[in-house]
């Protein structure tokens, strides 16, 4: 592996990094297609940007945790450990080109409804989803995209969202599910074979800049307004979908 491409990577887990803390989540959503446009393996990519978010869980935990929601917490928790052995089946017998691909195409749903979000959350809750029975399959859908492409994040947020969690319980819950849930994503993906050789090379000069990019993240969520940056940031995200669509690789 070259200087320039470990400098590349380097710089992909800063933005990604920087996106999570900055607005909660994001990491792997940017990270991921970013690092598949690039010559290092797909297993490598998976078990490094599990480490990084990770990591970020661990420094950012400490400004949400008296607004969990618990009881919602541990449904998600219980949900997600049942869908990771499915995710790592997909990542591990699946065709790299397949599992980038289905990347891409999830990438532009979630990011198209992303910038729609303001639409639904306008809309009444309908009541039947007041239920707690609901957050499973949303907890399942983590914990399968959370073990193959580190998405964990995602099914809670669009769960959070169609729930009207208010903006504290939303970033307190969501801090936990990634905390606790990563744990056990990055032993699944230990477990699973995903490490690789070049996994702790890369992980080793990519942590100061996690580091760097969590202190400046916590310190620019305060001063931006995160609203109209989360929808370039998504509009970003759609345009790296199709990319990944196209790549021949």
């Amino acid at each position: 592996m070259t200087v320039l491409i470990i400098v590349v990577v380097v710089a992909v887990v800063f933005i990604g990094a920087l996106t999570r803390a900055t607005f909660g989540f994001g990491e792997a959503v940017v990270s991921m297609p970013l690092l598949a446009l690039l010559p290092v393996s797909l297993h490598t990519s998976i078990s490094l940007i599990g480490l990084a978010g990770l990591t970020v869980a661990a420094m950012t935990i400490s400004s949400g945790w008296h607004h969990i929601d618990r009881p919602i917490l541990l449904y998600l928790i219980v949900a997600t450990l049942l869908g990771i052995p499915l995710g790592l089946l997909l990542v591990t017998f699946a065709p790299a080109a397949l599992v980038t691909k289905g990347l891409g195409i999830f990438l532009i749903i979630y990011s198209a409804y992303s910038l729609l979000r303001n639409t639904f959350a306008q809309t009444a809750a309908p009541t039947w989803f007041s239920h707690r029975i609901w957050v499973l399959p949303f907890g399942f859908a983590a914990g399968v995209l959370g073990s193959a492409y580190n998405i964990t994040g995602v099914p809670v947020v669009v769960y959070g969202t169609l729930r009207r969690w208010n903006q504290s319980r939303f970033h307190g819950t969501l801090q936990a599910h990634f905390l606790i849930a990563g744990v056990f994503v990055v032993i699944g993906q230990a477990l699973g074979g995903l490490w690789t050789a070049n996994l702790f090379l890369l992980y080793g000069f990519s942590l100061p800049a996690i580091v760097l990019a969590t202190l400046l993240g916590l310190f620019l969520h305060r001063r931006i307004p995160t609203e109209k940056f989360k929808n370039a940031v998504f509009i970003l995200i759609i345009a790296l979908g199709i990319l990944l669509l196209l790549n021949p690789a």
